[in-house]
């Protein structure tokens, strides 16, 4: 189940406002439904098809993706999708690689309560909605988006429910905020998602703050399992951090 998670958590995790999980009825795909309308606000998880379903799926899937106004969609495929050959089928269909993150490596960590934040460091839950907003416009600078296109009365809608689902984290520097990241509560763990820190500030120990606190978040909770898509930037410190990989997530980009 632990890899399961580590493969498709978009599947597993709580649907917080402004969310939606579409689940094929034959069980052959699941399309997770985040904030926005670009690719990467969808994600195509879970696929279990047979060789000569793939291009019927595929337009399925575009069908109701534009039904819902949607862009395109990120494709994450563990190693338990089908067919083996499935990567090779959707490229001949025009979804190619992500070509800023094109492989992600799914990682676990099963005890990490006592994680130590590096000197000059301390990270926790936000505690306002100021801080939220703070949190996301870090991840959307990080990540390459405008800082500025965060909406004050989104945050405001969503802070009322932080804490439910899951909590956002804010990290700091010398008490300067400069990192953030996400946990998604479930039964087994904590999902990691959207950790980030400011290019000014990499290398000082911030993203290794985030990661003790929530592995702090998940031992409170009697869930002391963290569970992570890993990619080329994150990877090394996860594993320094104890983070044990146990599977292999192509990425690949459908845009409409």
């Amino acid at each position: 189940m632990i890899r399961e998670l580590a493969e498709n958590p978009n599947v597993h995790q709580p649907m917080s406002p402004g969310r939606e999980l579409l689940t094929d009825p034959r069980g052959r795909f699941a399309i997770y439904l985040g904030g926005g309308t670009g690719p990467h606000s969808a994600t195509v998880q879970r696929v279990r098809l047979q060789p000569g379903e793939v291009e019927g799926a595929v337009e399925e899937i575009r069908a109701l993706l534009r039904e819902r106004g949607r862009g395109g969609a990120e494709w994450e495929l563990g190693e338990s999708s089908t067919p083996p050959d499935l990567v090779e089928r959707l490229v001949a269909l025009g979804i190619e690689p992500d070509a800023d993150e094109p492989l992600a490596i799914g990682m676990v960590l099963t005890t990490g309560s006592e994680m130590p934040e590096p000197p000059g460091t301390s990270a926790r839950r936000v505690e306002s909605v100021d801080e939220l907003v703070t949190a996301r416009r870090i991840q959307n600078e990080a990540f390459g988006s405008n800082a500025d296109e965060v909406a004050f009365e989104q945050a405001q809608s969503d802070f009322a429910t932080e804490g439910e689902a899951g909590s956002t984290f804010l990290a700091f520097v010398d008490g300067t905020p400069v990192a953030a990241g996400y946990a998604s509560y479930t039964p087994l763990g904590l999902l990691l998602f959207g950790g980030a820190t400011l290019p000014t500030a990499r290398g000082r120990g911030a993203y290794r703050a985030l990661v003790a606190a929530r592995a702090r978040e998940a031992a409170d909770r009697g869930t002391p399992v963290l569970v992570a898509h890993a990619g080329q930037m994150s990877r090394p410190i996860l594993e320094r951090l104890g983070f044990v990989p146990v599977s292999r997530i192509d990425r690949l980009l459908d845009v409409f």
